[in-house]
């Protein structure tokens, strides 16, 4: 499938504002995609690249999460967490799981 065959476009203020598509449609698009490409924001591009954060302080910070609220959410301490954002650190692949799944990623959007 090249491209959705059926999809229904919402507008908002006379432009259109979103796409929506047959879920079969939305489920071979995802078969389609590549597992190598990893998505970031543009936040936390910036983050990383700018101001020297690592990615999972820079995934924390765009999710508007404390070191605790991230900590408890993924069943690690808040000094652990920290020490962990300061860099150096490489994490277990348990831990960068748990912390993907609290930051609502993928474990590989927290590799660097």
């Amino acid at each position: 499938m090249s491209a959705p065959t059926n999809p229904q476009i919402i507008f908002e203020n006379g432009h259109p504002a979103f796409a929506v598509l047959p879920w079969s449609e939305y489920q071979a698009l995802l078969k389609q995609a590549d597992p190598a490409d990893v998505w970031l924001p543009h936040e936390v591009v910036q983050a990383v690249a700018l101001d020297g954060a690592t990615l999972v302080k820079a995934w924390r910070d765009y999710r508007g999460l404390t070191q605790a609220e991230l900590a408890k959410q993924s069943g690690m301490s808040q000094p652990a967490l920290a020490r962990l954002e300061k860099g150096g650190i490489t994490p277990r692949p348990a831990t960068l799981k748990k912390l993907a799944a609290a930051l609502g990623v993928e474990a590989e959007q927290l590799t660097e």
